[in-house]
């Protein structure tokens, strides 16, 4: 690694009104700062960057994704405390994009056919493409000349079969509408499935495993040799697991029946995305540390609440098992999975038959936030707790692009 070219890769996710930033080192995959801008087109906007140097904070109006990367590139050069002298420093950028559709399967450098697939795919992602879209724009006006890359959140699971991202409708539907499951979090889901090969001294040819992304959004993905399987969500995030505002799987007609009562198709896509969920069914919040709180209260609605999220997930890792044939490792990730020990153990309750056996006790002592093992030496099936860095898989695909070196320690 040592004769690999040095550079600095900043790593941007642009969303409708908030942008985060991180800027590595590579090829050592040193973070050596990173930012938020929010409230961009809202009133009392602020940017905050933190980084070896302290901690950069200004309150200011941000009206538009122009001033915000304004600001960022302000904020980064900043004198005091900012993270670059020049940015000149910045080798490439690497964006995440959420919706490549069926055009990618990998991550790529960005062109003017990556941007039209972009905005073509607007309509799957309506609240996050166009964003993304107008960071890469904005980005190549601020930092002209500078590659930028596109890592897709949709890329990874482009391997999936027809048996699994073809729906039981008229095929026209997918001719003409391209309506499929696509799956989401796929940088999320490389990154973990990638370290726990390291953890475990494994290869993908000869590993199976299951990884579950469990934050206020929610997804399962089975890895078959490296390569994404099945996912839980679908054509769009609401499906698969019930999740902290999103319903999950329902039965479609349940929308028809609310429609004929009333309810409008606005009225019912907000209830469905952002009123369900833990949320929904506990009527507490959609966090899950306070419907805990709350069902060791004994609060009815809080406990089960709990046991329907545990009861979805387990049934998704139960019938991707049933898939893999044999599975070497289950993964957690995410908000919830990498902190709320609970839970995964109400996930795992009862799954020994085929094969996944928890270790109650390493389990509860993990530190919230460290990746470790949390099986029983005995089971089967590794238990892995890693917390996700997707930041950081990004800035890895955008290395490896732009110098056409693959990283070690992300390929085995």
């Amino acid at each position: 690694m040592n004769s690999l070219e040095k550079a600095l890769i900043l790593v941007v996710n642009c969303g409708s009104s908030s942008l985060k930033y991180e800027v590595y080192r590579m090829p050592e995959k040193e973070s050596i700062g990173k930012g938020k801008v929010e409230r961009i087109g809202i009133e009392a906007g602020f940017i905050e960057q933190k980084s070896p140097k302290g901690t950069y904070f200004k309150e200011t109006d941000v009206p538009d994704h122009t001033t915000a990367i304004t600001h960022l590139i302000e904020a980064l050069t900043d004198k005091e405390k900012g993270i670059i002298s020049s940015t000149k420093e910045i080798k490439a950028i690497g964006h995440r994009v959420v919706h490549g559709g069926e055009h990618y399967a990998e991550s790529v450098i960005i062109d003017s056919e990556v941007e039209k697939a972009i905005e073509e795919n607007i309509e799957l992602a309506p609240l996050h493409n166009p964003a993304n879209l107008t960071g890469i724009k904005v980005c190549e006006k601020l930092f002209p000349g500078v590659k930028q890359i596109a890592v897709f959140d949709t890329a990874f699971h482009q391997t999936m079969p027809p048996a699994a991202y073809l729906y039981g409708i008229p095929r026209e539907l997918y001719d003409k509408y391209k309506i499929r499951r696509y799956g989401f979090h796929g940088t999320s889901h490389r990154y973990v499935a990638n370290r726990a090969l390291q953890i475990l001294s494994r290869s993908f040819t000869n590993t199976n495993m299951i990884t579950c992304h469990l934050g206020n959004g929610a997804s399962i993905t089975a890895i078959e040799m490296g390569k994404s399987a099945d996912t839980s969500m679908g054509f769009t995030p609401l499906e698969g697991v019930m999740m902290g505002t999103r319903s999950g799987d329902i039965d479609p007609y349940i929308i028809k029946f609310l429609f004929d009562r009333g309810y409008s198709m606005d009225d019912i896509n907000t209830m469905l995305n952002k009123k369900s969920g833990v949320l929904g069914l506990s009527q507490i919040s959609s966090d899950m540390r306070d419907v805990r709180e709350a069902a060791n209260k004994g609060n009815k609605n809080a406990i089960e609440a709990l046991e329907v999220y545990a009861y979805r997930v387990k049934k998704y890792i139960g019938s991707y098992a049933a898939h893999l044939v044999k599975m070497d490792a289950l993964v957690f990730t995410g908000g919830v999975g990498e902190n709320e020990s609970a839970i995964r153990e109400q996930i795992c309750r009862r799954m020994q038959n085929i094969g996944i056996v928890l270790d109650k006790e390493k389990n509860k002592e993990l530190p919230k936030g460290t990746e470790g093992i949390i099986s029983a030496d005995y089971s089967p099936t590794t238990i892995l707790v890693i917390p996700t860095n997707e930041e950081l898989q990004i800035a890895a695909d955008t290395y490896e692009l732009i110098y056409n070196v693959k990283l070690k320690d992300f390929q085995k």
